[in-house]
């Protein structure tokens, strides 16, 4: 029974192309905040849920699918980025294996909530297995600029697909599962209609602390500012994700934290690492600031590579207890989480003083509106970048020596 169960699985598999190639030609439907919490208000229906994920799941997990295939053959075969394929082929089989069943019958839905349990458990590691990808890539074929162009481009948008199709599952099992969350029972699914933004800053800078303490022995303290333009003297709160805030200012703390502990280790007293948060009518603004010595200008866009890290990288076998410092994936993908709901994450920087990190969000539920990569003719033409030549002048690395110039 196994082997027929074998047989069938690999059948199944090997017909994977042949739907990547029809779904990846439909576009992905971004959902905004306001419609996701429409969709799981107190009228939810499991059934519409049902109809729309089974057509919009395999369609995003297609369009990002055929971008894979346009990854250098080098990186295709390290033996990580093919498991992390294997994995999203057989997820995609078995959602398509509803296309055909009826939405009345309550056992299909209840399949499908399992179904799409498993296939959240499975992707649980798609991050730091494609990083071990990259690494393996890294560590046996030299680099070229136009390449890291490539991957770069490539995870951004891998990213932010693996974020979105993970969003719009954990907002159906969420939803309806039968049962609530007894820590946040207003919430909707993962959205929280009332996301108090100091609470996240809070629990997240604890959690830095508490990491922190163990490395350092110490750790800075927290100065939190808000500024309500809306309604003043009131505690900031909008519509949002409370673990994608949390993400990404753990990130920020962690980065802060280290750099403010390891450029003042002989100083007896740290300087606080202060928050200033700021509600206006479209935007609500985060800023993380530290004197944790800053970083050169130059440096500024490699903090957002997934090439690049100044930290030692970890073998997937250390993930089971988070680094202050890891595969160098913490603010790209930050910066991710902020963008996948039409904001932002920027730095900047003071080399020799400290360094400003601000998340941007939309303050409107309804200006949330997903980020959602498409695979079309545009994307293709950015995998065919070649390197030209640079139409500014490049300065030499040498100072110029002026002598030969001179006039006998």
């Amino acid at each position: 029974m196994k082997f027929v169960r074998f047989i069938m699985k690999n059948a199944a598999l090997a017909s994977a192309p042949k739907h990547i190639e029809h779904f990846s030609k439909f576009s992905p439907s971004p959902l905004s905040m306001k419609q996701f919490i429409d969709f799981g208000s107190i009228n939810a229906c499991e059934k519409t849920s049902f109809v729309f994920l089974r057509q919009e799941l395999p369609v995003r997990l297609s369009n990002i699918m055929k971008e894979i295939n346009l990854l250098p053959d080098k990186l295709l075969t390290t033996p990580s980025v093919q498991m992390v394929q294997r994995w999203y082929s057989q997820s995609l089989m078995e959602i398509l294996d509803f296309l055909d069943k009826n939405p009345d019958d309550h056992r299909v839905l209840a399949e499908f909530v399992d179904a799409l349990v498993t296939i959240r458990n499975r992707h649980n590691d798609v991050v730091p297995t494609m990083a071990q990808g990259v690494m393996e890539y890294k560590e046996v074929f030299p680099q070229d600029v136009v390449t890291n162009q490539n991957i770069q481009y490539f995870l951004d948008r891998f990213y932010m697909s693996r974020i979105s199709i993970r969003m719009l599952i954990n907002q159906h099992t969420l939803v309806f599962d039968g049962t609530t969350n007894p820590v946040h029972p207003n919430t909707i699914g993962s959205i929280d209609p009332q996301c108090n933004v100091g609470d996240v800053v809070q629990d997240a800078f604890q959690s830095a602390k508490m990491l922190c303490d163990q490395y350092y022995l110490c750790s800075p303290e927290l100065v939190l500012q808000e500024m309500n333009h809306k309604t003043k003297s009131h505690p900031i709160s909008i519509v949002y994700v409370p673990s994608h805030l949390y993400h990404m200012l753990f990130e920020l703390f962690k980065n802060a934290m280290r750099a403010t502990i390891e450029t003042h280790e002989n100083s007896n007293n740290l300087p606080p690492i202060k928050v200033m948060v700021s509600l206006g009518g479209e935007d609500m603004s985060i800023k993380v600031s530290d004197r944790g010595g800053g970083v050169p200008f130059r440096r500024i866009e490699n903090l957002f590579s997934y090439m690049y890290s100044t930290a030692p990288a970890p073998q997937i076998s250390d993930l089971s207890r988070t680094p202050l410092a890891g595969f160098g994936y913490g603010l790209p993908i930050s910066r991710l989480y902020a963008k996948y709901f039409q904001g932002d994450l920027q730095l900047y920087s003071m080399e020799g003083f400290g360094t400003d990190a601000v998340i941007y969000l939309k303050a409107l539920s309804t200006d949330s509106i997903e980020r959602l990569p498409v695979y079309n003719k545009t994307a293709l033409k950015n995998y065919k970048v070649c390197q030209e030549a640079d139409d500014w002048c490049v300065p030499s690395k040498e100072p110029l020596d002026l002598r030969k110039y001179k006039v006998a």
